[in-house]
């Protein structure tokens, strides 16, 4: 019995991963201007090809079936020396690939992707650098028993690692996970000895107790003061949970800089201390990454 309480309130617990009604919406006031819409077009017209081509944007995958997956370079893979890949969390869809949960631009992943390059060439304008938005996988619903579990994850990780193989092998890569997209990123680096770095930003856990059984890369992790993440138990029983946040001192993890993020979307908005850090990141300056 007691064994059953402590399953059922550590799923309650849990399912608050995805938009739980008492977290705080910020209005987008701060977030650039979203970049056009054409991925509902595509998925309304069912013609993704020509709507590929009409938009001048290039989307490496496509596909509108059931809550649909996208993934989209910027900058210049081909040349690209460092390509950050960012894996989007929760109830992220296809529809909401451009506009962002809710409507809230700056949580949409091509909008972040665009926010990570312009810090890339702020920083270093004679850098060769991508970034690729990938939504390559499905990731769970809010407010569901799936968003508890890892099983999404585990799911999409294989995705991540062959797409993550089919990158220019001249460069290399960093993986930036926001939440729930912090678990497949982790899971994926283990296979990738490529990644040099990952990214955890607003996760709930990694799956595992310490940074070290990551790989060898890099394990670096965000949490801002007024993340609502911070309310979901670090426990892990099976396949359900997360375990240790990536935020713990005891996880090993490299702290970034959280100045002027605003709740738990916010890592990614011009402005913010640790879109700069990102940058830093993915360019290498580790050193100016890290918080003092």
């Amino acid at each position: 019995m007691r064994i059953t309480s402590v399953l059922v309130v550590l799923a309650l617990a849990l399912l608050s991963i995805g938009l739980p009604s008492g977290a705080p919406v910020t209005p987008a006031v701060r977030d650039p201007a979203p970049p056009a819409a054409v991925t509902a077009a595509m998925v309304s017209a069912g013609e993704p090809y020509a709507a590929w081509a009409r938009s001048g944007r290039r989307f490496l995958a496509f596909d509108p079936r059931g809550d649909g997956t996208a993934v989209e370079a910027v900058g210049d893979l081909a040349t690209a020396d460092r390509i950050a890949v960012l894996v989007p969390g929760v109830s992220t869809t296809l529809r909401d690939f451009d506009r962002g949960l809710g409507g809230v631009s700056r949580r949409a992943p091509a909008v972040q992707a665009r926010a990570v390059l312009a810090a890339l060439r702020a920083a270093e304008p004679s850098a060769r650098v991508a970034v690729v938005a990938w939504l390559g996988y499905d990731p769970p619903e809010g407010l569901s028993l799936d968003a508890a579990r890892d099983l999404r994850a585990r799911a999409g990780a294989p995705a991540l690692v062959a797409f993550v193989r089919t990158l220019p092998p001249r460069a290399s890569v960093t993986l930036i996970g926001h939440s729930y997209g912090a678990l497949v990123a982790g899971l994926a680096a283990r296979q990738l000895p490529r990644v040099t770095d990952v990214v955890a930003l607003g996760a709930p856990g990694m799956g595992v107790g310490h940074a070290a059984e990551l790989g060898g890369a890099r394990v670096w992790s965000a949490l801002a003061p007024d993340d609502w993440i911070r309310r979901v138990p670090q426990l892990r029983l099976g396949h359900l949970g997360h375990g240790r946040r990536p935020s713990a001192a005891a996880f090993g993890a490299l702290p970034l800089p959280t100045t002027n993020v605003d709740g738990h979307d916010g890592y990614l908005c011009p402005g913010s201390a640790t879109l700069t850090a990102v940058a830093g990141v993915v360019l290498g300056r580790t050193d100016a990454a890290v918080v003092p």
